[in-house]
């Protein structure tokens, strides 16, 4: 028997989103969870070292959202 349940989840597109800039998972990120994606993404975007993170669907695609954490003057 086949189990379906992992196949509809790894079907479904996901996308980073880090400020107005939007990144497509390809072969280095598929495989990855958020914080290994997190990882990978922060040599390229420093921000998302301490930001949040949201994961939403929409329709057939997975946002994951970086939410920059405001910073302490001081």
């Amino acid at each position: 028997m086949i189990d379906n349940s992992a196949t509809d989840e790894t079907a479904k597109q996901r996308i980073f989103k880090i400020g107005s800039t939007r990144i497509v998972a390809d072969e280095s990120l598929r495989d990855l969870d958020n914080e290994a994606a997190r990882t990978l993404l922060k040599r390229s975007y420093p921000e998302v070292a301490n930001a949040t993170i949201r994961e939403r669907e929409e329709g057939d695609k997975i946002i994951v959202e970086f939410l920059p954490q405001p910073g302490h003057k001081g």
